[in-house]
């Protein structure tokens, strides 16, 4: 059963290392949420590790630029691991091959095509049209506002084709600010949907806790089998994740579910009961924000 709980100092003792989601839990998409960083700034003055995980396509050190600039301040988080370095590593060993076509707004994730330092000989990657390519790699929308139909066009080409999705984000929305936003996520569903095929790397799916582990063992600062605690907003993702590497999880109900959940400071019980039921997902822990 589910314990909601009031701070995150009621539990953090139990843990070694904190897997934390950034968007919703650490910041809004637009600026810092002050009692987060306070929550992880708190444990990691008790000797707690925090590792952010995030499902951001970009390389984890153009995320700690960012979080900076957005009012994180490097002193909440040890280390950063993001699907971005999960996903371009996959694609510069070329599994969706050398060409490939991109989905994602430039120049913003232009830097995703820079090879990571984790990739020896990586493959030659070429941006080329639809119709030239060997695979899709796919950031996020082109318009993240815009229906998603309006990409059945060139996706049921590419599935004629039989050209591979690589996901480099597999959120489904996201909120900056009071916005909601599309991400690669339902664009991967979407292809997925119409009988192409997708290739995830971040949340809830295996690459991106492989990554995590090993930026949290490179620390040298948690001992060899650490106790692991996954904090985040999203019950498909960060929850989802975490119940499926046997990782206790603390629910950020006001976050993406904060509707469903009846969210005004705690989550109310009988809705959050009711939506995780829906779900068919449980959560150790449950708490309104991160603090």
């Amino acid at each position: 059963m589910t314990q909601i709980i009031t701070s995150f100092d009621q539990i953090s003792g139990d843990y070694d290392a904190a897997f934390v989601d950034l968007w919703g839990c650490m910041h809004d998409g637009v600026t810092a949420l002050p009692d987060a960083v306070a929550a992880m700034q708190k444990y990691r003055a008790t000797g707690g590790v925090v590792v952010l995980v995030t499902n951001s396509p970009r390389p984890w050190d153009s995320v700690a630029l960012q979080i900076s600039d957005m009012g994180v301040p490097n002193d909440a988080w040890d280390a950063i691991a993001t699907s971005g370095d999960s996903a371009r590593a996959a694609m510069f060993r070329g599994i969706v091959g050398q060409k490939v076509w991109f989905m994602g707004e430039s120049p913003r994730d232009d830097e995703f095509f820079t090879p990571p330092e984790i990739v020896d000989n990586p493959v030659d990657i070429q941006r080329v049209t639809l119709d030239q390519a060997e695979g899709i790699v796919c950031c996020g929308p082109f318009d993240p506002l815009a229906d998603l139909d309006v990409n059945r066009p060139e996706f049921l080409h590419a599935k004629q084709k039989g050209l591979k999705l690589l996901c480099a984000n597999p959120d489904i929305i996201v909120d900056r600010g009071e916005v909601r936003e599309w991400c690669a996520g339902a664009l991967a569903q979407l292809y997925t949907q119409m009988g192409g095929q997708s290739l995830y790397f971040g949340k809830p799916h295996p690459p991106i806790y492989d990554l995590a582990r090993r930026r949290l063992a490179a620390l040298n600062i948690a001992p060899s089998d650490p106790r692991i605690i996954a904090i985040g907003d999203g019950i498909r993702t960060d929850i989802l994740g975490a119940l499926q590497e046997d990782i206790d999880a603390l629910f950020i109900s006001g976050g993406l579910a904060a509707q469903e959940t009846k969210t005004n400071g705690q989550p109310d019980p009988d809705a959050l009961t009711n939506y995780l039921n829906s779900e068919q997902i449980s959560t150790t822990f449950a708490i309104g924000q991160l603090r």
